[in-house]
């Protein structure tokens, strides 16, 4: 520990013992000392002796570097993470070149003369996420508003967490929903050959990104100071018009950060875009045209990892196509941290000049959300319809922008409120539907010989036992690797370190680990932990695979945890005489469970829903013993349902079964979260 922070950690105990001398000649000069001793700096070798005489600086000094080492894990992950792609993809990046490998327009690692040109999975990639966050924007950021601005108390208790409940929902219940109604509607309502489209992936993955839009929107608006509306409604303004001049542009950090993490969710989904996107490597033709089947860069890796040979050319032009994933992933998060940056810069460059809005804000607020609250209902229109259709729903989108000027605020209002109800009640819909139709069809498959007994003619008879039980055995490694380091992470970051490079670092770390694809984890496992290290497709190298994987969700939800602890209680604790670690662990880390506890139970049900990264890692599809050691295979819920629904043919209602199953545990493990939380925000107060 160098002395400046020794003396920052010493200086409470020091001011204590100060404030119970005799005299104030006394306390003057353990003051005086301690000017004094900040005016020297000590060598480590000094430092480390005086540690070593002292216990207690020993014990900090100890902590503190623990922490440390959690800290720098995720800087670590990421950085192995990238050699270990760049290594296996570099073969192929020599051999077809890096420019005719990412513009080439030709797909075909298997025919007669291979083809390497990967142009139209990037195709497809942008148009299945450009097309979900048209769909998923307004109706994120309509119903936000609506939970924060117009819900009664008693409609937003139940309408928030039903629609984070569609967080829950495992990515592999979405495809296999997407495989079995949505496609088949889109076939049948655009008769079409296959409903299996660029739309439908859109529209799938628009749903996934939905309740990350819904709730990082909804805090970012609650989190809006209660004097800026005071200030709108003392002018005169409509409570639409402090929405939309006001609350919305004074938003716009969070919900901009809501848009960048939902479209970094469509980015990196794996499962779902593979059962529904047709998993074609063409470039529609025309390029607007949205029932064309497209296929995704993880899509690819989905699919074909498993059928290359390892150290072909196709296995190295995998690893290069996950390089060029990772490559966009990283550039799109690290585009996001300068944008929230600036924008919070001039939100605070601002904040001293009253409640004025932000003009940034005030020009994408006011003009997109309403363009996108607009242009979604004609846009499906002009696709289900005809030209004349398509003619219409662009009259009235012109129409309202015409005239809005010119009505007057209260039908402005009227109307702009009724859309953002209808949003929120379509997102709400939305999940309806999937969890009727997962119930209904699934709860006649329940049975106790289902949920014990292992599978049987492919899945077709028989039950999910060792599935159930291999899920949980996944899951609960994942937690011990993932949270000792994760908690350990976000101390370091809170509580003994100050914003600087090493501290920004980290941080960039752990938002870059946050932003990797599922199945780039995956990948990484497969080359570092079953091929290099030699683990085979084993329990612990999935279990190492998920933790890695949680590890940024459980970093950044305490870290906010930490954050919210108010200075008062550090200080009322330094200044009694405890050291930094006492307080920490007997003030800040209690105050901050209902925080860590929800970080934690949220990354338990994100872990039991992913397939991606256990794909290559862990799993087996059938097995009917338990594993012995952690170095066997396993089954699990997320995979067994996949194969089920996408190559056994005369197995719904196994397929049902195990969706409601494995709905029931992700959800369930959600619903605890939001409990637990609730819980602990009555029970602990400052």
């Amino acid at each position: 520990m160098d002395s400046d922070s020794f003396q920052r950690s010493r200086e409470p105990d020091i001011v204590h013992r100060a404030e119970m001398s005799d005299t104030p000649v006394q306390a003057h000069s353990v003051f005086s000392g301690l000017s004094l001793a900040a005016g020297y700096a000590h060598s480590p070798f000094q430092s480390g002796i005086a540690a070593l005489r002292d216990p207690g600086r020993l014990r900090e000094s100890a902590m503190k570097h623990l922490w440390f080492s959690t800290a720098i894990v995720s800087v670590l992950a990421i950085l192995l993470i990238i050699v270990f792609l760049i290594i296996d993809a570099y073969p192929i990046f020599a051999a077809v070149g890096v420019y005719d490998f990412i513009a080439g327009r030709v797909w075909d690692p298997a025919g007669a003369a291979p083809a390497y040109g990967i142009l139209p999975l990037i195709a497809g990639t942008l148009l299945v996420t450009f097309g979900a966050m048209v769909f998923a924007i307004p109706l994120g950021i309509g119903s936000a508003v609506f939970l924060a601005e117009l819900a009664p108390p008693q409609v937003r208790a139940v309408a928030k967490p039903a629609i984070e409940l569609l967080a829950g929902i495992p990515s592999v219940v979405y495809g296999f929903f997407g495989l079995i109604v949505l496609t088949n509607w889109l076939r049948i309502t655009f008769d079409i050959a296959s409903g299996e489209t660029w739309l439908a992936a859109s529209l799938l993955l628009g749903i996934m990104a939905l309740p990350t839009i819904v709730s990082v929107s909804d805090d970012a608006i609650r989190a809006v100071p209660r004097s800026y509306r005071e200030g709108s409604f003392a002018v005169g303004a409509t409570h639409w018009q402090t929405i939309r001049s006001v609350v919305l542009p004074a938003a716009i950090s969070g919900i901009t950060a809501a848009i960048i993490l939902g479209m970094g969710r469509a980015i990196g989904e794996t499962m779902a875009v593979i059962m529904v996107a047709g998993n074609a490597a063409i470039i529609p033709d025309p390029i607007t045209n949205a029932l064309s089947p497209v296929r995704t860069l993880t899509g690819t890796l989905g699919i074909e990892m498993g059928e290359a040979a390892v150290g072909s050319a196709h296995y190295h032009a995998l690893f290069g196509v996950a390089v060029v994933l990772l490559a966009i992933t990283l550039a799109v998060n690290m585009c996001a941290r300068m944008i929230l940056q600036r924008i919070q810069e001039r939100h605070e460059g601002a904040a001293g000049a009253g409640y004025g809005p932000i003009r940034a804000g005030i020009d994408l607020i006011r003009l997109y959300t309403p363009i996108f609250l607009l242009i979604v209902p004609s846009g499906l229109l002009a696709v289900a319809a005809d030209l004349r259709t398509a003619a219409l729903a662009l009259a009235v989108v012109l129409g309202f922008f015409l005239l809005r000027e010119r009505v007057s605020p209260k039908i402005s209002q009227k109307i702009a409120f009724g859309l953002i109800t209808s949003s929120a009640l379509i997102v709400l819909l939305i999940l309806g539907i999937i969890l009727f139709d997962i119930i209904s069809n699934g709860l006649p498959a329940l049975s106790w010989e289902f949920l014990t007994e292992p599978p049987r003619n492919l899945g077709r008879e028989g039950g999910i036992g060792p599935a159930i039980l291999g899920t949980l055995y996944l899951i609960g490694g994942a937690i011990l690797v993932a949270l000792p380091i994760g908690i350990g992470a976000a101390i370091y970051l809170n509580e003994y370190t100050t914003e600087g490079r090493v501290t920004r670092t980290i941080r960039a770390g752990a938002d870059l680990l946050n932003g990797t694809p599922s199945i780039v984890f995956g990948l990484f496992g497969f080359a570092f932990l079953v091929l290099f290290l030699n683990l085979g497709v084993s329990l612990l190298a999935g279990q190492i695979t998920l933790g890695l994987m949680i590890l940024p969700t459980i970093i950044r939800t305490t870290e906010e945890a930490l954050k919210a602890i108010p200075d008062s209680l550090r200080e009322g604790s330094l200044a009694l005489g405890a050291t930094r670690w006492q307080t920490i662990s007997r003030v800040i880390l209690p105050s901050a469970v209902p925080g860590i506890l929800t970080g934690t139970i949220l990354s338990i049900g994100r872990a039991a829903g992913e397939t991606a990264p256990i794909l290559f890692t862990a799993v087996v599809f059938s097995r009917r013993l338990l594993p012995t050691s952690v170095f066997e295979p396993v089954m699990a819920l997320p995979y067994h349902l996949f194969i089920l629904a996408t190559n056994v043919p005369g197995a719904e209602r196994n397929q049902y079964g195990t969706a409601l199953v494995l709905l029931m545990l992700v959800v369930g493990v959600y619903l605890t979260a939001i409990l637990i939380r609730n819980r602990y925000q009555k029970t602990v107060t400052w």
